[in-house]
């Protein structure tokens, strides 16, 4: 019975021991798994934190001035780039403040003026002149200074046209063309004297037909002149006309259809001697004598005595034969209230060889 007893509680404390050994093991197992759950964590955590990191900057690349307006124009737009708009003029000033008068040819028979006159002028006229100054009238003296150097008292002619005081242009009929001009600005005072504020700038008006003044004829010798036609249809080694042509042009230059307009004639034409026919070969010369001139269209001309009629601008030509010898062309002109006269004589002297 002793036995039995001392194998059972052997057997007990065995039981008892392996129960007590068990929590042991579990208490060992929890802890490792919740180191396990701690370390899992700090994985998942450390990669979160990984991933949220942002990227190292690239390293700074230095472009030249080239690239970089390359890479600022890439995505621009047109009203990204475009000007700023550009401002619209103002109108021109009405005062430039400076003393002028301007005259200008419209045509054969009208002249445009503009003037300014600064305040410091009237300033000085108003002192000048006192009460006369507001007694006088605003006017435009015009000057007829064709073919003359004019000295304020050598004009042809002159006539007056009243301005308003507050007028800064002008329209200017003139009555005659091909004439020259100078425009005078002033005051005419209630005694007839007149004040010169300003003097324009000459011009002249163009003609109202073909000019009466004939310009000498340049005369061109026969070779040069076939010399130079014939550069002209191509003549020589490198020609592009044919051969043909060549020959049927020499032909009728030197036979007289083609021939100089300086030295042709209709009663001399140049012509080459054909062999087999008789040779009348003659020739002609004679000169002429172009007188010209001009002065007051009212005024009474002589050219030896004899009176010439003068053309509506006053002006003349006249054409001589003009044998050897001298020839003496007095050319007398009195104005037409007989007050002034001038006598100009060309003399031309010819001798044939």
């Amino acid at each position: 019975m002793a036995i039995l007893r001392k194998i059972k509680s052997g057997v007990k404390k065995m039981i008892s021991g392996s129960r007590k050994s068990v929590p042991a093991k579990r208490a060992v197992s929890s802890s490792a798994a919740k180191k396990n759950i701690h370390k899992k964590t700090a994985d998942r955590t450390a990669k979160r934190a990984a991933l949220k990191q942002p990227e190292p900057a690239p390293e700074k690349e230095f472009l030249g001035v080239s690239e970089t307006a390359v890479g600022r124009m890439k995505f621009s737009t047109p009203e990204a780039v475009r000007s700023a708009a550009r401002s619209m003029p103002t109108e021109l000033p009405a005062t430039y403040g400076r003393d002028r008068l301007v005259i200008h040819p419209r045509d054969p028979y009208w002249i445009f003026s503009y003037w300014e006159v600064t305040p410091a002028t009237y300033d000085t006229l108003r002192g000048r002149l006192g009460d006369d100054f507001y007694k006088a009238k605003k006017v435009l003296r015009i000057y007829d200074v064709s073919n003359i150097v004019f000295n304020s008292h050598n004009a042809h002619k002159y006539f007056d046209i009243e301005v308003g005081p507050d007028a800064l242009n002008w329209y200017i009929h003139v009555q005659e063309a091909g004439r020259s001009w100078c425009v005078d600005l002033g005051l005419r005072l209630p005694n007839g004297e007149f004040i010169t504020i300003l003097r324009s700038n000459v011009i002249s008006t163009p003609l109202d037909g073909p000019s009466w003044i004939t310009d000498e004829e340049w005369m061109v010798p026969e070779e040069l002149f076939a010399r130079l036609y014939g550069m002209g249809f191509g003549f020589g080694q490198s020609s592009p006309v044919g051969k043909t042509w060549q020959e049927r042009i020499r032909r009728e230059l030197f036979s007289g259809i083609l021939s100089s307009p300086g030295l042709s004639s209709s009663g001399s034409p140049v012509k080459v001697p054909q062999r087999g026919k008789k040779r009348k070969f003659w020739m002609v010369v004679n000169t002429e004598l172009i007188l010209y001139g001009a002065t007051e269209p009212d005024a009474k001309v002589t050219v030896q005595g004899v009176p010439v009629k003068l053309r509506p601008d006053g002006t003349f030509s006249l054409r001589f034969s003009l044998p050897d010898g001298t020839q003496v062309l007095p050319v007398r002109g009195v104005s037409a209230d007989g007050e002034e006269e001038r006598t100009i004589t060309p003399v031309v002297s010819r001798e044939t060889k």
